[in-house]
Formats: structure tokens, sequence, C-alpha cells
């Protein structure tokens, strides 16, 4: 769990964050779920998991986690039993949404690089047991977060907040795990993402070369290709999910690269003159932030999107201007 953080900023940035990221994955969600999007079910399966997970990372991550870390800091959610139930949700939430993108990232890679594959794999069916797995290993793999952490004080038999245990430091085992953590979430993604992306492109510039001098070559004039435009908008979509994905998370894997190599420490505490702390805090609210840009992405390049939102935003508009007359 992040240290609690304090300070005008973030007391402003975190609950503004939620309040817009919140509704928009809802709105998301809901507007991929009618399937009007000219989607196949199998993106649209992918694209509303990965809503689902990045809506469960605002929840856990900002309003449990920061939101209450700064105005809720007394609860019955600062309990020791509590506290440990809510690292155990961040960090599964956030790797769920981590690994849901690269998952989507491999399905686009096999639609567009290995047709024969494309009609065994690319299928609603193999979508929703894909998510499955990945939500029940994220579940797993995160469990022993839960034993990590003791109580900070013990008041009237009551177990208060979480201090992360002396062995966690010490212990070969502890030690081992920590690092298998970071390694999957999110540097193996990070390597996964960037060499499918890497096939994904040159496969399509190849296969638009050699589509471009075949269709040259039968009409001799170059003329609109549905099957190509077709490729660019996957390729566009991809790329922008992917591409957010990656730089919204450089800063925090810096920042654990940086702790990795020069053998320091994450910053325990709330310092805004502070580098590590702002580097470490800068991180964070980045890779929180990519949990609300997916919706900005759809909208920028799905036009049956941007329709269906345009028409969802007008509907309240509808029922009050009915209520009016």
């Amino acid at each position: 769990m992040h240290a609690r953080v304090t300070g005008l900023v973030y007391a402003i940035y975190y609950p503004v964050f939620a309040a817009i990221a919140i509704p928009a994955n809802l709105v998301t969600i809901v507007i991929l779920s009618r399937g009007r999007c000219g989607l196949s079910r199998c993106i649209t399966w992918y694209l509303v998991s990965m809503a689902v997970s990045d809506l469960l990372v605002i929840i856990t991550g900002v309003i449990l986690n920061r939101i209450r870390g700064i105005y809720f800091l007394v609860s019955f959610l600062s309990t020791t039993p509590a506290c440990r139930t809510i690292a155990i949700l961040t960090y599964a939430t956030r790797t769920c949404s981590v690994w849901l993108t690269v998952a989507f990232t491999f399905d686009r890679c096999v639609a567009i690089c290995y047709q024969k594959l494309k009609t065994k794999y690319c299928t609603g069916k193999v979508a929703a047991v894909v998510i499955g797995t990945v939500c029940t290993l994220s579940c797993g793999k995160n469990v022993p977060f839960y034993f990590i952490y003791e109580p900070l004080y013990v008041m009237n038999n009551v177990p208060w907040f979480c201090s992360v245990k002396l062995i966690y430091y010490t212990s070969p085992g502890w030690a081992a795990f920590d690092w298998q953590d970071h390694i999957l979430t999110p540097c193996v993604p990070f390597v996964l993402i960037l060499l499918l992306n890497a096939l994904t492109i040159k496969h399509i510039l190849v296969a638009n070369r050699s589509r471009r001098r075949l269709r040259a070559h039968n009409n001799g004039v170059n003329q609109s290709d549905p099957e190509m435009e077709n490729r660019r908008k996957s390729i566009i979509l991809l790329l922008s999910i992917s591409g957010s994905f990656i730089l919204l998370w450089m800063m925090h894997v810096i920042n654990l690269l940086y702790v990795r190599f020069t053998n320091g420490k994450y910053f325990a505490g709330s310092n805004v003159t502070d580098l590590r702390f702002i580097l470490q805090e800068s991180g964070y609210m980045l890779l929180l932030y990519s949990c609300c840009t997916n919706t900005c992405i759809y909208a920028g390049t799905q036009s049956k999107f941007r329709e269906e939102l345009k028409n969802a935003v007008k509907y309240p508009l509808k029922l009050i201007g009915k209520f009016i007359k």
C-alpha cells in the first residue's frame, strides 16, 4: 500500500479525478455493452472488461486508498483487516487492468497477423475464457500481500492501520515475491506490448505495400480500399490504447528501476520538495490517470462510439425537456 499523502494538490486532484473517471468508465461500459459500435463480439468483450477493471482501480486505488486517507483517516476502513483487504483489491485490480491490456494487444496481433489462427482464437468465447483467467490469476497472485501487514497499533483490542512487517525486508522469500511482483507488473507487460505492437505494425506495413502493388497492377489506379481502411482503424485503436498505457506507466517504471538499481527505498511520507517523493507520486498519479483515458481513445478513434456517446448525453436532456413541457 502506498504511503498516505497530504497536501492541497492531492486533496483536490483525487476527488476531481474520481468525479470524472467514474462516470466516464460507467458510460463506456454501458455504450460498449449495447453492441452498437460496429465492433466484433471479441473486441467488445475485451474493451468492456478493460473499462470494468479500470473502474475498479479507481474505486480501490483512488477512493478507498487515496481519498479515504486524506478525508477519512480514522474510520472502519482504517482497521487493519479492512486496510489489508483494500491493499489486496488495489493490487489485484491494477494487475488485472494491466494484463487485460496485454491480452487485448495479443488478440489484435493474432487477428491481424495470423489469419488461420484468427478464426479459432478471436471469438467471444475465447475472449471470455481469457478475461476470466486473467482476473482469477490477478487475484490469486496478490493474495500474499494480505500477510505482509501488521497493525500500526492496537486500541481496545482493535488493530488499527497497516504497517509493513520487518520480515518483508529481511526474508529471502519475501524478497523473491517482491521481485516477481514488479517483474510481472508492469515490466513483462511493457516488453510484451512493445514486441506485439512491433510485430503487428510490421505485418500491416508489409501487407499494405503488397496490396497496393496488386491493386495498382489490376486497376491501373489507386482506389480506396475498404480492407486497408479497416486495418488502419484497427491499428489506430490498438496503438492508442497500448501506447497510452506505456506512456502513462513510464514514470512508475522509472521510479521502480531507480529504487531497484540504486538500492534505495520507496519514499514513506509526504514532502513535496523531495525529488524522490515527486517521482514516486507523479508515477502513481499517472498510472491511475491511465484508467480514464480509454474513453477518450474510443471517442477519438471510433465514429460509432462518438455517435452513441452523443445520444447518451442527449438522452437526459430530452427527458428534462419533456418534463418541462
